[in-house]
């Protein structure tokens, strides 16, 4: 890639407003080696263009400034906003110069589901398909926690854990008693009534809060006037933590980013870059997850046309290794993936793969349903020992021709079965980025798929070792009372309701869960 001439940095200054955004560095290759963020571009830009900068600067910044040969910003409304895009930008080109955002920290959404029986609002970093209601993200996860508390307490929204809070839990749980929560556990309101409630702090989170702003200010200036200054300075907090809150924000997406991602163009370079003869529309990638022995775990996500198809993801419990080791993992689920792709294909068509070759009956399947079998590209993740185990899988099942590479983390090197050196693309390659957001999201999917049955295990694992407890009969006690804390707070009659499980055993299982 050819050098280009280095920006008159002074011009991009005066031209440069007092206003918050932020700022992209990239060097004589134009690759993008710094992303920051301001609350006044020109100043804080321009501090990096003083001639004292380079002398009284530390190492790492003097080699950044020394290295710096383009720069361009992009001003938002707020510095919210500054931060969420910074993030966004940081996640996308990964400079090597930045160190945070590039992991896969995320920041914090509210989440709510009015289909619960009594809904409640609760934190997280992932949006899911799942119905629920997503408010966020928000930049300040401190804020957030303090409009959250206050929400609570205004609207009468429970904050307890349980799905279906009920009288065993109720006994815990003192918000009623001091007015933070309206109760419908123990019917203070209906359901109806309820709903209601967390109808209005929805309509709060989604920005109408000027009534309780209001209110805030009014109780607040009560306060001063009465000299309890404590109780004033308590509410200005809040009133600060409930604006920046429900400051309209805009919510930075991968599609709304400026000049990052663009799938088309992506396509082509991977296309190059690997030699392939057409465009890889369709690519699955494959990850382990093995934290511990306990729940080895597979993800494959597929992306189409660049962009992931998430209704074709697929999760995988390893079963056939039982200690941790990557290689014999991969090779297990791509044997499984690809065993059972080919054997429904041919099913599908009333096909036997001893009259023809598997090539010849995917390219028959494709040409006469108009739908992709096989991908036009795997990948792996890992390098040469992953690669190989899963190049061994698929010559097995006679996938000679379907197009695979391995790529590792660490250096980002791309690993190809006839290629005995490793291929690394220049950072800024539209190629390795499709590829990094492909790995990536199958590595999120692999990790929330661990930590998933993780965490069911810590639920269950109270069942174990009980007298007279089987697998089948601890299911089906998970199934009917759906976790150990209300099989806790049942009755030995009712659990002696259940097939299989008598009233001996349902009083062994109370005795032994502490009551």
């Amino acid at each position: 890639m050819s050098s280009v001439p280095r920006a008159d940095f002074q011009a991009i200054l005066r031209d440069m407003p007092h206003k918050p955004g932020v700022y992209v560095m990239r060097d004589r290759l134009n690759h993008v080696i710094y992303v920051g963020k301001a609350r006044d571009l020109r100043k804080r830009v321009g501090s990096y263009f003083m001639p004292s900068r380079k002398f009284a600067a530390d190492p790492k910044t003097r080699a950044l400034i020394e290295s710096v040969w383009g720069l361009e910003y992009h001003v938002v409304r707020s510095e919210a906003e500054a931060v969420l895009f910074e993030g966004r930008l940081i996640k996308e080109f990964r400079p090597k110069y930045n160190v945070s955002f590039r992991d896969d920290k995320r920041f914090l959404m509210v989440r709510v589901h009015l289909d619960d029986v009594f809904p409640r609002f609760a934190l997280t970093r992932l949006r899911k398909e799942d119905g629920a209601r997503y408010f966020g993200p928000f930049p300040n996860s401190g804020a957030l926690r303090s409009t959250l508390n206050a929400v609570r307490k205004k609207f009468g929204i429970r904050s307890c854990r349980p799905v279906e809070p009920g009288e065993g839990d109720f006994k815990h749980c003192l918000d009623h008693i001091i007015k933070n929560c309206s109760a419908p556990c123990v019917a203070k309101v209906t359901r109806e009534e309820y709903i209601q409630r967390v109808r209005g702090a929805c309509d709060f989170l989604d920005g109408q809060s000027r009534d309780m702003i209001h209110q805030v200010e009014a109780e607040m200036k009560a306060a001063a006037e009465k000299m309890d200054f404590e109780k004033a300075a308590q509410l200005r907090n809040l009133l600060e933590d409930l604006k920046t809150t429900t400051k309209p924000v805009v919510r930075f997406t991968r599609r709304s980013l400026p000049t990052t991602i663009h799938p088309e163009a992506d396509l082509a370079a991977l296309r190059d870059a690997l030699g392939l003869q057409s465009l890889p529309r369709v690519m699955e990638c494959f990850d382990i997850s093995n934290i511990s022995s306990t729940h080895i775990v597979a993800s494959m996500v597929r992306f189409r046309d660049g962009v992931p198809d998430r209704a074709n993801y697929r999760k995988y419990r390893i079963v056939g290794t039982p200690n941790q080791n990557d290689f014999a993992s991969m090779a297990e689920v791509v044997r499984r993936r690809y065993g059972r792709v080919l054997r429904e294909a041919a099913a599908g068509r009333d096909m036997e793969f001893q009259q023809e070759s598997v090539g010849e009956v995917t390219h028959r399947i494709a040409e006469e349903t108009q739908t992709t079998v096989l991908p036009d590209l795997i990948i792996v993740d890992g390098g040469r020992g992953q690669l190989s185990s899963a190049c061994k899988e698929l010559q097995r099942l006679g996938l000679h021709e379907v197009a695979i590479i391995g790529l590792a983390k660490e250096f980002e090197e791309i690993y190809r079965p006839e290629r005995p050196i490793p291929t690394r693309l220049p950072e800024d390659s539209g190629a390795l980025r499709l590829l990094q957001r492909i790995r990536d999201e199958a590595h999120r999917t692999a990790n929330g798929y661990h930590s998933l049955l993780l965490a069911k295990r810590v639920r269950e694992s109270f069942l174990d070792g009980i007298p007279g407890v089987s697998e089948a009969r601890k299911t089906a006690l998970l199934e009917k009372f759906g976790s150990v804390e209300r099989i806790r707070n049942a009755s030995a009659e009712e659990l002696a309701a259940i097939p299989g499980i008598s009233l001996k055993t349902a009083r062994q299982v109370l005795e032994s869960l502490g009551k």
